[in-house]
């Protein structure tokens, strides 16, 4: 029986391409694939594929907090990240939350079918680039400290915004930038400063004294 796969990622084209990439391959089957994490929950209480293709950066919720969940409703689903995200962070947090694997969307049809059937065995795949990436962190030692870890000029302001209560459509109108920049600069700060929530991530700052 070929492994299935579910595919949760924003965007149409990411989806169209996995599936292009999987369609020609006897032992893989697509199962569904979704646009948001509100989707991805009730599709999973229906039907649970053998591996989840999940980005991080969605709508609503993103990946790094449904990753947790799924993991925790549905221990046998294999978790492979799929992003565009480098930063050792990340892939990280993802681990720690329950994923297997962890992709960047530029990645190969070979490498994603190795990537599936890796996981799938029960052991990691992590991205080569991301690979080096880790080990050159872990090489030099460097580990941020409090006073080392840097914003963006924007996401300077975004956090500024965000300690002051604005949403995060109140953002992107102010600064007259999309809803989704704004997201996805706010999911890099949070990460940044390892908070959990909006408290968390204000209380941070403060103590970082970056606002």
């Amino acid at each position: 029986m070929p492994i299935q796969v579910a595919i949760a990622d924003d965007h149409l084209l990411v989806i169209g391409g996995l599936k292009a990439m999987m369609e020609s391959d006897r032992e893989i089957s697509v199962l569904f694939a979704v646009t948001n994490g509100e989707q991805l929950l009730h599709t999973l209480q229906e039907a649970q594929p053998d591996v989840l293709l999940l980005d991080i950066q969605m709508p609503g919720q993103n990946g790094i907090d449904l990753c947790r969940q799924i993991s925790g409703k549905y221990p046998a689903i294999k978790i492979i990240a799929l992003t565009n995200l480098e930063e050792t962070h990340y892939v990280k947090q993802m681990i720690r939350n329950g994923a297997l694997g962890y992709l960047l969307k530029n990645t190969d049809q070979l490498t994603l079918r190795k990537a599936i059937f890796t996981v799938m065995e029960g052991q990691q795949y992590i991205d080569a680039q991301i690979q080096k990436n880790m080990l050159e962190e872990s090489l030099t030692g460097k580990k941020r400290t409090l006073q080392e870890v840097l914003l963006t000029k924007r996401e300077e302001e975004i956090l500024a915004l965000i300690a002051t209560e604005h949403s995060n459509q109140e953002i992107a109108d102010k600064l007259f930038i999309s809803l989704r920049t704004v997201q996805t600069h706010r999911l890099n700060i949070t990460q940044k400063l390892g908070a959990k929530n909006t408290a968390g991530l204000v209380q941070e700052a403060y103590k970082r004294g970056l606002i």
